[in-house]
Order: structure tokens, then sequence, then C-alpha cells
């Protein structure tokens, strides 16, 4: 009996669009992003410009940019006893933790 070999999912197609190769670079980004985001909402927080909608950032958080929302909350104190904003970014990274393991145990 030979060796059974592993697909190359390399250069495989993801959703038509993104090759698995891309997903890395793509999570950088968004994370990049949601860190700028929550930057730029913190400042404008402490003077009084416009803000960045909640809504936005839960998306960037929830597209893949969690640990750069974890991170950006804990380096600029923001956005860490509001609610229901906390709950909603904590239910996403826990989604998305519950998500990783299922994906690594198959």
């Amino acid at each position: 009996m030979g060796r059974r070999r592993l697909p190359d999912v390399r250069r495989k197609p993801l959703l038509g669009i993104l090759s698995i190769a891309a997903i890395p670079i793509f999570l950088a980004l968004v994370n990049i992003v949601t860190f700028l985001s929550f930057r730029h909402d913190k400042r404008r927080a402490i003077t009084g410009g416009r803000r960045v909608r909640e809504a936005d950032l839960l998306l960037l958080a929830s597209i893949g940019g969690s640990p750069a929302a974890l991170l950006a909350r804990r380096l600029f104190r923001h956005k860490t006893r509001k609610q229901p904003f906390s709950a909603l970014l904590l239910l996403v990274v826990a989604v998305q933790t519950g998500a990783l393991i299922g994906w690594l145990l198959i």
C-alpha cells in the first residue's frame, strides 16, 4: 500500500476568489485597518470630532480583525466598559475562536 498524497491546497481558489496563500495577507491588512480605526476613533473621542461607528468597528473585528481590536482596546483604553459593544466584541472573538478550534480539529 503506497502513501497517500495530501492535496496541495496552497493554490486552490477559496470561494472562487482568494487562494489559501492570500488569507494571511488579507488577515494582516484587516488587522492593520482595525487597529488604525480604533486609534482614529480614540483620537476623535478626545478631540470631539466625528467618530467611527461601532458597527464598523465590530464589522472589522468580525472579518478577522479581532486580535487587533482587543490589542487596540487595551493599548488605547478605548471602549473597554462600553456596553453592548464590549459584549458583542467578546462574542465575535468567542465565535472565531470556536471556529478556529473546530477547523483545526477536522
